[in-house]
C-alpha cells in the first residue's frame, strides 16, 4: 500500500516538484497551499508523513505543527528556508521529527523521508521489545509511560529530550560521537549539523544534571557524550 504524503507549501513550483519527485518514487502526494488547509487535511487522518514548510500563509508551520501534534503523531519533515539551528529547535520542540533546509537534493528528502518513515515503523515494535524500564542510579525511563524520573521526583521531557534520554541510558558507559546521536535519535545520516546534539546535551543537563547536583552526563573532549553509571 502506498504511502500518501502531505505538501503543506505555498511556492507553487516547489510544491509541484516535490509532488511529481514524490509520485516518481511511488508515494500518493497532496499539496496544500496554507497552514490552515494543511491542518485541515492533516485532520483526515489519511497520510503517513506531512512534508510542512515553515513559513507559510494562514498559519505558520510552527503553529500547523503544534496543533497536528495535538490529535496526531504522524511524522512530520520541517521544510524551510531559514538555515538557523533556534528555528530547528523550534520546530522539533513542538513535534516535528526531522527538517530539510532549502536548497535541499531531492535525493536528501527522499533519504529523509525513507529515515523516519523507517523509524516510525521501529518505534511501533518498540514498546513490544520487553526493554521497557532502564535505570542509572536514581535516574529511571520507562519507555511504555514515557515517563522519567530521579529518584522520587518525575522529569517533564520534551520527546525529543526523552528519545535522547533512552538513547544515551542504553548505552550507558559508552562514549557516543555527536554522529552517532544524530543519526540515531534524529533518525538520518550525518549532514553536517551536530550542533543540535549539543543544544539537546544543554537542555537534558539544565533537567537531569544540574536540578540534582548530579553529574550523569559527560563530555568527553573531541568525541562525544557518555551517561556514566554511577
Amino acid at each position: 500500500m502506498k504511502t500518501s504524503i502531505l505538501i503543506v507549501e505555498d511556492e507553487p513550483k516547489i510544491a509541484r516538484f516535490m509532488e511529481l519527485e514524490l509520485k516518481h518514487e511511488g508515494y500518493d502526494a497532496c499539496i496544500a497551499e496554507d497552514g490552515r488547509k494543511g491542518l485541515e487535511e492533516a485532520a483526515s487522518g489519511k497520510y503517513g508523513l506531512v512534508l510542512l514548510d515553515l513559513m507559510i500563509p494562514g498559519l505558520n508551520g510552527i503553529e500547523v505543527c503544534r496543533r497536528i501534534r495535538q490529535f496526531s503523531d504522524v511524522p512530520i519533515i520541517m521544510v524551510t528556508a531559514k538555515d538557523d539551528t533556534m528555528d530547528k529547535v523550534m520546530g522539533l520542540d513542538n513535534g516535528a521529527d526531522d527538517y530539510v533546509t532549502k536548497p535541499f537534493a531531492i535525493e536528501e528528502l527522499l533519504a529523509r523521508i525513507r529515515s523516519v518513515l523507517k523509524r516510525k515503523s521501529a518505534g511501533s515494535d518498540k514498546s513490544t521489545s520487553g526493554n521497557s524500564l532502564i535505570s542509572s542510579g536514581n535516574l529511571s525511563l520507562s519507555h511504555e509511560e514515557h515517563k522519567v524520573m530521579c529518584g522520587s521526583k518525575e522529569v517533564d521531557l520534551t520527546k525529543r529530550e526523552f528519545d535522547l534520554l533512552e538513547y544515551l541510558l542504553l548505552n550507558k558507559n559508552m562514549v557516543l560521537t555527536r554522529e552517532q546521536i544524530l543519526e540515531n535519535v534524529w533518525g538520518y545520516d550525518y549532514y553536517g549539523d551536530t550542533n543540535i546534539v549539543d543544544v539537546y546535551i544543554r537542555y537534558l543537563r539544565s533537567k537531569i544534571d544540574e536540578p540534582y547536583g548530579q553529574k550523569f552526563i559527560a563530555t568527553i573532549r573531541g568525541v562525544g557524550y557518555a551517561l556514566k553509571d554511577e
